[in-house]
């Protein structure tokens, strides 16, 4: 599996450079990069600007695998070499996210949709990213880099067990919950949505988290 990742990575990383390169000369002499919320575009920028951009956001993608993938060898965590293998499949879920909403930008430029972008799409792509990453981290080992990397958490392995399996179990619904809405919803509809379900997927876990601290510091649980 280790393998078909090496491989498949840089496919990936490649994938948005090549569409670029093949739709290079439909695409308007100025192209949006930047978009608010609703999807309008808010800035623009002439195609030598926008090759270099997509030539940096690649990089950057490089450089967070690379990150990714031997964080494991300075994680002073006992743990540490046991993540190797998960996080090389987050990482390359970052890529997977990060190389779709260059194809989906790129895509907007090339249909000259430069003042609107669809944004409920975007969200649905984010949520399936959050379900994946859910998946992901039930099994993840405490860490200084990856997961919810709480005092309590790494103080307890028990705290950081509990708190990944219920975040676990939320990420990946929520995440589902994001897309499967967001594809159907109107736009206010879909960003309210996405926003109120990623606030209660981070903060449930936190507090539930916490919450396991406390009853593991009360006199009542010692006993």
């Amino acid at each position: 599996m280790n393998k078909i990742l090496n491989k498949m990575v840089w496919v990936v990383l490649a994938a948005p450079l090549i569409y670029l390169a093949i739709v290079w000369k439909k695409l308007p002499e100025k192209i949006a990069t930047h978009f608010d919320i609703r999807g309008n575009a808010d800035e623009y920028n002439n195609k030598t600007q926008f090759l270099l951009i997509m030539g940096i956001i690649t990089v950057i993608g490089i450089g967070i695998y690379l990150l990714l993938t031997n964080v494991y060898r300075i994680d002073p965590k006992k743990y540490a070499a046991e993540n190797k293998d998960r996080l090389k499949k987050i990482a390359f879920a970052v890529i997977v996210f990060m190389a779709a909403v260059e194809c989906i930008v790129v895509y907007t430029g090339e249909r000259g949709a430069l003042m609107r972008l669809d944004v409920r799409f975007l969200f649905a792509l984010m949520g399936l990213f959050w379900a994946v990453i859910g998946n992901y981290m039930n099994n993840i080992k405490p860490n200084y880099f990856a997961g919810f990397r709480l005092p309590w958490t790494l103080e307890s392995e028990d705290n950081w067990r509990h708190t990944h399996h219920l975040a676990s179990k939320l990420w990946f619904a929520g995440g589902l919950m994001i897309t499967v809405t967001c594809i159907f919803l109107p736009r206010n509809g879909a960003t309210l949505t996405m926003f109120s379900i990623l606030f209660a997927i981070t903060i449930i876990p936190i507090i539930y988290s916490y919450r396991f601290y406390k009853k593991q510091k009360s006199p009542h649980s010692r006993k």
